[in-house]
């Protein structure tokens, strides 16, 4: 096998250029935006939950010696953790911070739906285009005597638009949509521990009514499983 015989440049420009379109104009800009940031972001860990409870350990202190109303706010840079707790705070309610995590998990959630679908629609395009791709080849197909070195040409485009399409959907984009999601997954479930562990160990520094309540909203969520 030659290296070199697998690579054409006119191939690659009609199969990913046609798919990168394709993709652009079926999903839009937003929909490609957000793909391309959650790609941006594989590469790098946006929450991490150790640093995030070892800096919250801190404050959850400070709420159970001092209790959660003369407790002051304060901020780990993290957007969400920043808002759930300045909310717990404020209302001196388990509620808030569950509210607040739900608004933003659902935010989290769009974004991340709008990148798998888009990566997921580009697997779809890459073969079609490198069909699109052997099609194009072979109406160039040469005809008369001396020929033979031009078909040759056209067959061996033919052939890579069709290998690039089937590469680029199920070994690129497809790959990707899946690395995505489960990067979207994990974080999930690491946010989710962390904010368990909090409703923890501020249960018993919230006024009592709100600790009635949790208690209330946990034995009703047991009665209904």
């Amino acid at each position: 096998m030659q290296p070199d015989n697998l690579f054409d440049a006119g191939s690659a420009l009609i199969v990913v250029g046609g798919t990168c379109l394709a993709t652009v104009l079926r999903c839009g800009l937003a929909d490609t935006r957000a793909a391309l940031g959650a790609l941006a972001g594989l590469g790098r860990s946006n929450f991490d939950a150790a640093r995030v409870r070892s800096e919250l350990a801190v404050h959850v202190r400070g709420m159970q010696r001092d209790g959660v109303i003369r407790t002051e706010p304060r901020f780990f840079g993290d957007p969400e953790i920043d808002e759930a707790t300045d909310a717990l705070i404020g209302t001196r309610s388990i509620t808030s911070l569950h509210q607040t995590h739900l608004t933003h998990k659902r935010e989290r959630s769009r974004t991340s739906q709008q990148a798998v679908s888009t990566l997921n629609q580009a697997a779809d395009l890459a073969p079609v285009f490198g069909l699109a791709g052997t099609l194009i080849s072979l109406s160039q197909l040469p005809g008369g005597e001396g020929a033979a070195g031009n078909f040759t040409a056209v067959i061996s485009m033919a052939v890579l638009t069709t290998l690039y399409g089937l590469l680029l959907g199920n070994l690129f984009f497809a790959p990707l949509a899946r690395a995505v999601a489960r990067r979207a997954a994990d974080e999930e479930r690491a946010r989710q521990n962390v904010l368990d562990w909090l409703e923890k160990q501020v249960a018993e520094a919230l006024p009592v009514t709100s600790g009635a309540t949790v208690i209330k909203h946990k034995a009703a969520a047991g009665q209904g499983r």
